[in-house]
């Protein structure tokens, strides 16, 4: 089952389980829209692979197997950071 992590682990901007603009590689790092288009290519700094829509999980669903929690940011030399 997909973790769906709550942000975008190059900016921290906020990315809920029903956000539209979160993408992933393989490995489930998470990026939003604006960061894999403008600094990534869409391609994972992590591993190399390609960034894709994070499939969504039905709402109905969300109280029983929530999304993550667990906020992971790395610092990439191509990335900005929020406040």
């Amino acid at each position: 089952m997909l973790e769906l992590r709550p942000n975008c682990e190059c900016c921290n901007k906020d990315l809920p389980p029903a956000a539209e603009d979160a993408l992933i590689c393989s490995f489930e790092c998470t990026f939003c829209h604006d960061c894999a288009d403008q600094h990534l290519q869409f391609t994972c700094p992590n591993c190399g692979g390609n960034l894709l829509q994070r499939p969504s999980r039905p709402a109905r669903l969300l109280a029983a197997n929530p999304g993550s929690t667990q906020r992971v940011l790395k610092i990439h030399g191509h990335c900005r950071q929020a406040g």
